[in-house]
């Protein structure tokens, strides 16, 4: 019964490695940016089952962080996202797209490239996998401070969703509230916000 199911610790929080036998596989659907694959997977005492999930190169998410007016605030942008008909306010971010770019190298170009920003400071705070179920998707977050611009004339060239993008700063207290009080619903920026809260607190 769950009720009698074990108390664990943190200890005991660790997730296992290790992909299950998969018997045959085919890309579904070919995209633009990323496929559907389709496998048959050996689930031992569950038996064969068929799963499609999509094939992701993972990604990079940056909270920029400044602290020159007395209490930390993070940088925020706003973004058309498609798939959800709605403007975020999200952190820069990108794919890992990039042949042979290690993660870190990815955060520092998208937050050029994204907020005309660099950092003297990076940090990995953590990494998540936002729909193990149905995405392939690994997301690396960094911590960035010591901020300074990126000169006019290497700055880049934006198109696309990223043209006239709003960027601010807002103040992690009431980024937290934005989260908590249901005002934004951006994955990594939710995630990003709580995890620099907690550990602040």
């Amino acid at each position: 019964m769950t009720l009698d199911a074990p108390r664990l610790g943190v200890a005991d929080l660790h997730d296992l490695p290790g992909s299950r036998p998969v018997l045959g596989t085919e890309v579904s659907h070919r995209g633009r940016v990323w496929d559907v694959r389709t496998d048959r997977v050996d689930l031992g005492e569950g038996g064969v089952a068929v799963r499609d999930y999509v094939e992701h190169p993972g990604a990079v998410v940056v909270l920029a962080v400044r602290e020159d007016r007395g209490q930390p605030e993070i940088l925020v942008i706003r973004q058309y996202r498609h798939p959800v008909g709605a403007e975020d306010w999200e952190l820069p971010a990108g794919l890992l797209d990039v042949e042979g770019e290690p993660p870190l190298e990815a955060a520092r170009r998208e937050l050029a490239e994204e907020a005309d920003l660099r950092a003297q400071r990076w940090e990995e705070l953590l990494t998540f996998t936002p729909s193990p179920g149905s995405l392939g998707e690994r997301i690396t977050l960094f911590l960035a401070t010591g901020l300074s611009d990126v000169a006019e004339d290497e700055r880049h060239e934006r198109e696309h969703e990223e043209v006239g993008m709003p960027v601010g700063w807002v103040p992690l207290q009431d980024a937290v509230r934005a989260v908590l009080g249901g005002q934004v619903h951006n994955g990594p920026l939710m995630l990003s916000v709580l995890a620099l809260h907690a550990r602040r607190s």
